[in-house]
């Protein structure tokens, strides 16, 4: 979750790598990053969130050491002159958003399964291994989900 207020929420999905790079959208970047899909809402923008702190102003401090947005042309400036780690950083096409009042909602209908995440699970865990890690982390009914099939049908 990157905003939440009484207007609304934005957040970003962390486990949905595409196959686009960041250098085929911005041919001015040295970096060969994937993007990720960050959710359904305005896919033609960029959001990117870092660990590690870069002084990029404006970035917003999510967490311990977990930071979101800010100026990207100090972005661009750190991957072109080889100052940045590729692997602090991750970039999104789009973002998840809920209207005021949409996101509680959701809560109370139990569409959700709520977990606390460090900072290293977002960018050391595999990606497609991300959403196991964290239900088997919460133990008890979670753990279980964890191995779960996505499709059940294929059980």
């Amino acid at each position: 979750m990157c905003e939440y207020g009484e207007s609304g929420a934005l957040g970003l999905v962390l486990n949905r790598p595409t196959i686009i790079t960041l250098n085929s959208v911005l041919e001015s970047v040295n970096s060969e990053e994937l993007l990720y899909i960050g959710g359904p809402v305005a896919q033609d923008s960029l959001h990117f969130i870092f660990r590690n702190n870069y002084n990029i102003e404006g970035a917003v401090k999510l967490g311990d050491n977990l930071y979101w947005g800010g100026n990207f042309e100090q972005v661009l400036d750190l991957f072109n002159n080889n100052l940045a780690n590729a692997e602090d950083f991750r970039f999104f096409l789009g973002y998840s958003g809920w209207e005021g009042g949409q996101l509680e909602n959701e809560f109370k209908a139990n569409s959700w399964i709520v977990s606390h995440v460090e900072t290293e699970d977002i960018f050391d865990i595999e990606p497609a291994n991300l959403w196991r890690e964290m239900l088997k982390s919460m133990g008890g009914k979670y753990k279980m989900l964890s191995n779960y099939p996505i499709d059940p049908r294929l059980n």
